[in-house]
């Protein structure tokens, strides 16, 4: 659901921006936030877990709905807590630009979940190039259906993000946990040739239902309380 490269500005340069802004306070409290990680266990649990739940919770309501289960994925279940381990430092490059940087400074202008929306939109819509990559598991997919469910995925981890204290860790577990779960019920339909439309597998629209339903319940319940004002800036 998403990719792993990097974001549009390297490490280097959103750490040039914050110390620019912010000075050197800044970006000790941007990098703070990679390795804060003394949160309740719920929240670990929350990270590793909602994507999977989500897809599992997908397959059982296929199988209600048409008597079939859904296309499962072929990787074995017990490499995936390897893989997110080792692939969460690696979100540390998009997670500084997205819920380091920018996420604080949209809501201390539009309120967090507003925010969490518009930098799902944004966030979204930055991995169109991947649609044309013929290697790429969306290629063809619908972009559309995409985007909505980056969209809900960022105000869940809005929800996590602000019930954290701005840790950037948790937000970098679930990120890698999206990335390495995401395919235990594939959304991908084989042969899709419908980037700009709106044909997507039952469970393409399935998951983007289950996760807007929990989005909306993120939305409703999204703490509306001033960031810190080091996670602000």
């Amino acid at each position: 659901m998403f990719s792993r490269a990097a974001g549009t500005l390297s490490v280097g340069q959103r750490l040039g921006l914050t110390a620019l802004t912010e000075g050197s306070t800044g970006v000790r409290s941007l990098l703070a936030r990679i390795v804060q990680g003394q949160v309740a266990a719920r929240w670990y649990l929350f990270a590793v877990a909602y994507l999977p739940a989500v897809k599992l919770t997908v397959a059982l309501v296929h199988r209600v709905a048409t008597g079939e289960w859904p296309p499962f994925g072929n990787e074995a279940w017990y490499l995936i807590p390897l893989a997110i381990a080792y692939s969460t430092p690696l979100q540390a490059g998009e997670e500084i630009g997205w819920r380091g940087y920018a996420l604080p400074r949209l809501a201390a202008r539009s309120g967090l979940a507003r925010a969490s929306i518009l930098l799902g939109l944004i966030w979204g819509c930055w991995h169109l190039p991947q649609f044309f990559i013929p290697e790429a598991d969306t290629y063809g997919q619908s972009f559309f259906v995409f985007v909505l469910q980056v969209t809900a995925l960022s105000v869940a981890m809005a929800w996590l993000y602000a019930h954290t204290q701005g840790s950037l860790l948790l937000v970098m577990l679930m990120h890698a946990a999206v990335n390495n779960s995401k395919d235990i019920v594939p959304s991908a339909g084989p042969g899709a040739t419908s980037t700009f439309g709106l044909s997507a597998s039952l469970v393409a629209w399935l998951t983007l239902a289950l996760l807007w339903v929990c989005a909306a319940y993120f939305l409703a319940r999204m703490p509306t309380q001033e960031l810190r004002s080091d996670v602000a800036g």
